[in-house]
C-alpha cells in the first residue's frame, strides 16, 4: 500500500516535507516517532502517532519508536504554556517499562522480518555525552536565530507563559535533533514523524543533519494533525482527566465508554484514524449508519476495534456486557461477573448511598429502601411498585417488598443494587 495516500484518505496528513512520498515508494524506509515517558501508561492522545507507526509497518516500512529517556528529563515546550516537572531515572525507567508493554500490542517487535519494529531510548546515546562535547560538536551548527524563529519557541516568548522559557526548555529541539543525526547514522532512519506541533522540532533535526553530514544527506518529515473533538477540544480528554490505555487508569469499560458516546462527526472521523479497517469498509460504516443514526452502529464498531486493540477481545466482550447491564437485558450472572473497579465505573453516575452493615443485613428491603437510603419516597411507593414488578434487587424482579437482605445479597460482599423502573439505577454499600 502507498503509505502517504493511506494517511490522505484517513485524514492523517498535515504537513509532508517534499520528496517524502516519492522516497517511500521508491525503497523499504525507517522511520521513528518519539514518546515522551512522562507517564507509565500511553493515553489515546498518543494513539495517533503509534497509529501511523502501525500503518507505516503495515505498509512494509520499518518503524522505531524512540522513547524520551533523556529528553523526558527535561520536556518539550511545543504546545505547553509551563514547564514540565523533571522526572529521576527511576520514574523514567518505570515509564519506559510500562509503555514498552504497551506497544507491543500495536507493533510488531518480535519477528524477524525486515521491517520489524525496534524500541531505542534516547538516554542510551545521551548518559555518557558531555555538556562540552555536545554543545561543541552540535550546537555550533545551530544558529540562535534559527531556533528562535520556530513556533513552539515564539509562543513562549510572547506572553503565553509566565515565566518564560528556560534554557533547559529551549534545548530541546536541539536535543530532537541530535536523535534524527543519531538515528540516521545507526539506523539508516530517513523519516521523522510525529504530530503537527512537532514540526519545528523535526526540521530542526533535518537541517542538522544536513550542515553535520553534508547536504547529500537527504532527510525527511511528516506530521499529522493534532486529533480534536468536534467542539475543539482536546482529543481523549474528559472531565476525570485522560483516557489511559492503562486498564488500572481507565477501566476496559470505560475505554469502551469513551468510543461509544463521541459524536456521529466525531466517530466518522476516528474510525478512519484508529483502526486499519479499509476504506471500503469505512465508507459502508458510514453509509449504513446514517440510515439510522440513533442505532450508533458506527460508535459501537469503533468501540469495538479499538477496545479489542488495546485490551483485547476478553475484555471487550466483559465492556460490552457491562454496558449491557446498564442500558439492555442483562441477568444477576452477569452482574455478578464484573469485577469491583468495573461495577463501581458502570454505576459511577448513579445515586450512591452508604449504610452500615449492621442496619444492612437483617434488614427489611422496604425499610432500607425507602428509609435508611432515598431509592423510593415512601414505603407506599416501594410496595406499589414491587407489587407491578417494577423493582429489582441485583438484576432480578423482587417478589416481596419486605424480603430479608442477608449476606448472600452483597455483591462482591458489600454491594446492593436497586432497580426502579427500567433506567433508575440505586447503589448501596454496605460497610
Amino acid at each position: 500500500m502507498n503509505f502517504v495516500e493511506e494517511l490522505r484518505w484517513r485524514g492523517m496528513l498535515h504537513q509532508l516535507m517534499p520528496g517524502t512520498e516519492e522516497l517511500i515508494q521508491k525503497e523499504r524506509v525507517t522511520a521513528y516517532v518519539g514518546i515522551d515517558p512522562t507517564a507509565d501508561s500511553l493515553h489515546i492522545g498518543h494513539l495517533c502517532g503509534v497509529m501511523m507507526l502501525r500503518l507505516f509497518q503495515h505498509c512494509g516500512h520499518k518503524p522505531l519508536a524512540l522513547i524520551g529517556g533523556a529528553t523526558g528529563m527535561i520536556g518539550d515546550p511545543s504546545g505547553k504554556s509551563q514547564e514540565r516537572n523533571l522526572l529521576n531515572e527511576e520514574t523514567l525507567a518505570h515509564n519506559i517499562n510500562g509503555i514498552k508493554k504497551q506497544l507491543e500490542r500495536f507493533l510488531d517487535f518480535n519477528s524477524d522480518a525486515p521491517n520489524a519494529a525496534e524500541l531505542v531510548n534516547n538516554y542510551d546515546w545521551m548518559k555518557n555525552y558531555s555538556f562540552l562535547e555536545f554543545v561543541r560538536d552540535i550546537g555550533k551548527h545551530i544558529t540562535v536565530n534559527y531556533m528562535m524563529a520556530k513556533d513552539s519557541v515564539q509562543k513562549r516568548l510572547n506572553g503565553e507563559a509566565r515565566d518564560g522559557l528556560s534554557f533547559t526548555e529551549f534545548s530541546y529541539q536541539l536535543l530532537q535533533g541530535y536523535d534524527f543525526l543519531y538515528l540516521y547514522k545507526t539506523k539508516n532512519c530517513k523519516l521523522q514523524m510525529g504530530g503537527s506541533d512537532q514540526w519545528g522540532n523535526i526540521t530542526t533535526g533535518s537541517e542538522l543533519i544536513r550542515r553535520t553530514l553534508g547536504p547529500d544527506n537527504e532527510v525527511y518529515a511528516l506530521t499529522c494533525p493534532l486529533i480534536t473533538k468536534a467542539d475543539g477540544r482536546k482529543f481523549g480528554k474528559t472531565e476525570s482527566g485522560n483516557i489511559w490505555l492503562d486498564a488500572e487508569r481507565t477501566t476496559p469499560y470505560e475505554f469502551y465508554q469513551f468510543w461509544l458516546n463521541v459524536s456521529d462527526e466525531e466517530a466518522a472521523r476516528y474510525i478512519k484514524i484508529f483502526t486499519l479497517l479499509g476504506r471500503e469498509e469505512v465508507e459502508a460504516l458510514i453509509a449504513e449508519h446514517s440510515l439510522d443514526p440513533g442505532r450508533r452502529q458506527l460508535q459501537r464498531r469503533l468501540g469495538e476495534e479499538v477496545t479489542v486493540m488495546v485490551h483485547g477481545r476478553e475484555e471487550y466482550e466483559k465492556a460490552l456486557a457491562a454496558t449491557e447491564i446498564l442500558f439492555g437485558k442483562a441477568t444477576k450472572e452477569s452482574l455478578l461477573k464484573l469485577d469491583e473497579k468495573t461495577l463501581l465505573a458502570v454505576f459511577s453516575g448513579v445515586p450512591h448511598f452508604e449504610v452500615a452493615r449492621a442496619e444492612a443485613v437483617g434488614a427489611k428491603a422496604v425499610d432500607l429502601f425507602a428509609e435508611k437510603t432515598q431509592c423510593f419516597a415512601s414505603k407506599g411507593e416501594m410496595r406499589k411498585l414491587v407489587q407491578g414488578g417494577g423493582v429489582s434487587l441485583n438484576k432480578e424482579k423482587l417478589s416481596a417488598f419486605d424480603k430479608t437482605i442477608t449476606e448472600e445479597d452483597l455483591l462482591d460482599g458489600k454491594y446492593l443494587l436497586v432497580q426502579r423502573g427500567k433506567k433508575n439505577y440505586y447503589l448501596i454499600t454496605v460497610k
